[in-house]
């Protein structure tokens, strides 16, 4: 009741006139920059930092969670519609949202993921309400082991769901955490992979990799075969959902926030755990498995609400522990300590007006970027009717500027283009793009989690099992590794079964 009373109050601070204009303000700028590839709302909210000095710190953050979730809805929509993720959560987007597009459905893809959003965002904002002290005292709990556990999960999932083979989606995933191995050892100091060049001391940026993988590589692949073809505008088809479609997208919905909410709150989580993860549980549990990869509505929906979710539990390490838990966090924290507050257990008692009219923005967020979005999907799906040479031209000029804007180096557009060209040769040997940019995001969080676990057992490799939680996780990759094998091995004997009936069969007769 107590959390009630509050919230009831920071609505009366949310809903003033003011800090709702504010709100507005937010959402409009993380769209529009969530739109152009590689400036995602981490840099968004550090490049208006300086622009929020003359207000107010309860109309500053509420403005910053606004740009926070337009960011995320902003990088989905170029995810659907141009296949170039504006930010790293928005990778899983692109792989059902980009062939509903080509195949004329953007407008219910935009829409699917705004409702997502919608739906994530909101039963997110409630979860963090209602359980923030106790998602907050576990996480505490959570040591290197269980990170490293949770990072192998994450990449046996995606190398198992992706891709015509198991064996490509690996060598996938070994180009990423090749990539993520550049720059310096976190642990030694020593360069890796950097060829002599300091300006590759701090790695390459995901961001980077990203717009490379994605953007570049689709334009090259597209340029490659408008020699021998045409491209013609892709129609934009119904801006609605049908009957069919919310059928398929309301368990997704609601799946979606369950697992995007627990990661967003863990120490070292973020959006693209969960979203990776809820893409393989819609496609484990869907009816329509033959559609995945060729334009389920499902892998939007799901991923997109677990995303928004995540954003939402972020704010659980943030506000109750001071623990920023993604680069948005990281940056909200810096914020907070530039108007001398510090985040921890005692802000809810010290800053009870501040918090609790950031929580109740998210609510107001929420419905500001629904109702600003669903009417704009049909706008946004008419980027599609763009001749395809103009269009890809657009998207690498912008995936330049994005990658530019990143460090201010000309390096970074040669490593763009470099990187672009390893995703083209991915598309002409079948590799599935997803996994490079899981090892590019996790491999190097990955290799910390793995060598403190070892530093702590004094290299033993008993010290990575020795938690309930690690043992847990890692019988659930066992179960993901073996369960086609024991699947075949299930359908020979049904066949073997069904061969001795059919000869009994026939001999009787």
């Amino acid at each position: 009741m107590d959390s009630l009373n509050s919230l009831i109050d920071g609505f009366g601070t949310a809903l003033t006139p003011m800090n709702l204009l504010w709100a507005a303000i937010g959402v409009l700028l993380g769209t529009a920059i969530g739109v152009l590839p590689g400036i995602g709302p981490a840099m968004a909210v550090a490049l208006l930092l300086p622009v929020t000095y003359g207000l107010d710190p309860t109309g500053a953050f509420i403005m910053f969670a606004g740009i926070y979730y337009g960011a995320m809805f902003g990088g989905s929509t170029t995810s659907i519609l141009l296949n170039t993720p504006g930010e790293s959560a928005a990778v899983v987007a692109a792989i059902e949202g980009n062939p509903m597009a080509k195949a004329g459905r953007g407008a219910q893809a935009l829409a699917a993921a705004a409702i997502g959003h919608f739906a994530g965002g909101m039963i997110g904002t409630i979860l963090l309400v209602v359980l923030a002290p106790t998602v907050a005292s576990l996480a505490i709990g959570i040591g290197a082991p269980d990170y490293f556990a949770i990072m192998v999960l994450a990449f046996i999932a995606v190398t198992s769901v992706l891709g015509a083979s198991r064996i490509r989606g690996i060598a996938s995933l070994l180009i990423g955490l090749t990539i993520g191995l550049v720059g310096l050892d976190q642990m030694t100091g020593q360069q890796r992979l950097t060829f002599g060049s300091l300006q590759l001391a701090d790695g390459v940026d995901v961001v980077i990799v990203a717009v490379g993988l994605f953007a570049i590589g689709e334009a090259l692949w597209v340029a490659a075969h408008l020699r021998r073809s045409t491209g013609k505008p892709i129609p934009v088809g119904r801006p609605w959902l049908g009957r069919a479609d919310l059928k398929r997208t309301w368990k997704p919905w609601l799946r979606g926030p369950v697992i995007g909410f627990p990661f967003g709150a863990i120490p070292a989580g973020g959006a693209e755990i969960p979203t990776f993860l809820s893409y393989v549980t819609e496609k484990r549990l869907s009816k329509h498995r033959d559609q995945f990869g060729k334009g389920a509505i499902e892998g939007v929906a799901g991923p997109e609400a677990a995303a928004s979710a995540s954003a939402a539990g972020t704010l659980v390490s943030m506000l109750t522990l001071g623990l920023p838990t993604t680069a948005v966090a990281a940056v909200m924290l810096a914020a907070f300590q530039q108007y001398g507050i510090q985040p921890g257990p005692l802000l809810f008692e010290r800053e009870p007006e501040l918090v609790w009219g950031l929580i109740a923005s998210l609510f107001v967020g929420m419905v500001l970027l629904l109702a600003l979005n669903l009417p704009l999907a049909p706008v946004w799906a008419k980027l599609l009717r763009i001749p395809r040479p103009y269009l890809y031209a657009g998207i690498l000029f912008f995936a330049a500027v994005g990658a530019y804007a990143v460090g201010g180096e000309s390096l970074d557009l040669v490593i763009l283009l470099v990187i672009g060209l390893i995703g083209f040769g991915m598309r002409r040997y079948g590799l599935p793009v997803l996994p490079a940019v899981i090892g590019v995001i996790l491999g190097p969080a990955a290799e910390q989690q793995l060598r403190r676990a070892l530093q702590i057992s004094d290299g033993s490799v008993t010290g990575l099992v020795n938690t309930p939680f690690s043992v847990t996780v890692y019988a659930i990759v066992v179960m993901i590794v073996a369960w086609p094998l024991i699947g075949r091995l299930i359908a020979r004997l049904r066949g073997g079964r069904k061969t001795a009936e059919e000869s009994r069969t026939v001999s009787g007769g």
